[in-house]
């Protein structure tokens, strides 16, 4: 067994015993809060960042949407799973992941569910497969004893590649002799042109840098396999709904409202915001990356989560035999009742 396949599973033994302890105490909900009120029940909100980059979330607070809410940057998040792992564990409030990885952690019985799309797919803002120019690789039954390189495990990438390998009419114990080795996004490239792996995933900055240097060959992308679509969730505790409705209520509005602002101004006001935005966060980051900013990728006004969104990954677990069918309903994993863009725009 590969030494990352262990690093998986000891990690998900580790997230369900997690869950197990912080969830013993838990009491029934007696009676949810009203939704409306005279305001958010808290005033501050923990998350994780990413350097150089500009959240919704962060957007929203700049444009002043969130208030009288702040949000407490506590640190720099390494992937979406560790992201909502922070959620079940209380160290933030809220957090966002691969759909996918948001169903994962809900199988593993974590009281956690999606509230709004932050990241998606579309013609723009997609994330590729590439190999190199001179690679034999030319589809996905190459792959086999091949090693591809992804940032985390049981995310967006792992997803769209096993994904790709089905349609490429792999069985099982051959989609097995794909190795996934997780290789920070920065290092892709360099792990792929010195051909540590065959294959490396990179998207955006990263993407058009590595493509501009040239050697390098789209394989595929998952633009190309799913065409337009929300691919993440940020995501709040079942807890923190029940006792705080009103201002998880805040922080929906006033994300969506943010997506909506970055949907209808120009490329370059997005980029002129976000540039201002981390120069004055003053984190000692750079903000280079955020000139390779696109479109939101984000299928639906507002971030509005789709049925179809989360089922293409909930069915994709249950036939992979990662999940027993009926033991989640797409219905359990997410709400739009907090989002003003789930009854048509405002």
């Amino acid at each position: 067994m590969h030494w990352t396949r262990i690093a998986e599973r000891l990690g998900l033994l580790l997230l369900v015993l997690t869950c197990a302890i912080g969830c013993k105490g838990a009491k029934p909900d007696q009676a949810t809060p009203s939704i409306e009120g005279n305001g958010p029940e808290q005033l501050e909100l923990r998350y994780q960042g990413f350097t150089g980059q500009v959240t919704y979330p962060e957007l929203a607070e700049d444009l002043g949407l969130l208030a009288p809410i702040k949000l407490n940057y506590v640190g720099n998040t390494i992937s979406g799973p560790q992201d909502i792992q922070s959620v079940v564990t209380g160290d933030t409030d809220y957090g966002g992941a691969f759909n996918g990885a948001v169903i994962k952690l809900i199988a593993a019985k974590a009281p956690i569910k999606a509230v709004v799309g932050y990241y998606g797919t579309d013609e723009n803002t997609w994330a590729g497969y590439y190999v190199l120019e001179d690679s034999p690789i030319k589809g996905a039954r190459d792959l086999i004893g091949k090693k591809v390189a992804v940032n985390t495990l049981g995310a967006h990438m792992e997803f769209v590649l096993r994904e790709y390998l089905a349609r490429g009419g792999l069985r099982k114990e051959e989609v097995d002799q794909v190795t996934l080795v997780v290789v920070p996004p920065v290092s892709g490239e360099q792990a792929l042109r010195q051909k540590q792996v065959e294959v490396a995933t990179m998207s955006s900055i990263i993407r058009d840098k590595a493509v501009s240097r040239g050697g390098l060959r789209l394989l595929f992308s998952d633009y190309q396999l799913f065409g337009k679509f929300t691919a993440g969730s940020y995501v709040f505790s079942e807890r923190f709904l029940r006792e705080k409705p009103r201002t998880v209520k805040k922080f929906v509005e006033g994300t969506a409202q943010a997506i909506e602002w970055a949907r209808s101004h120009t490329r370059e006001e997005v980029i002129a915001r976000y540039t201002a935005i981390i120069n004055k966060r003053r984190r000692q980051e750079d903000a280079s990356a955020v000139a390779y900013y696109r479109s939101t990728g984000i299928a639906f006004p507002g971030g509005v989560i789709q049925d179809s969104e989360l089922r293409v990954w909930l069915d994709w677990l249950v036939k992979s035999g990662q999940l027993s069918a009926g033991k989640l309903q797409v219905r359990d994993l997410y709400t739009n009742q907090y989002n003003p863009f789930a009854n048509g725009p405002t």
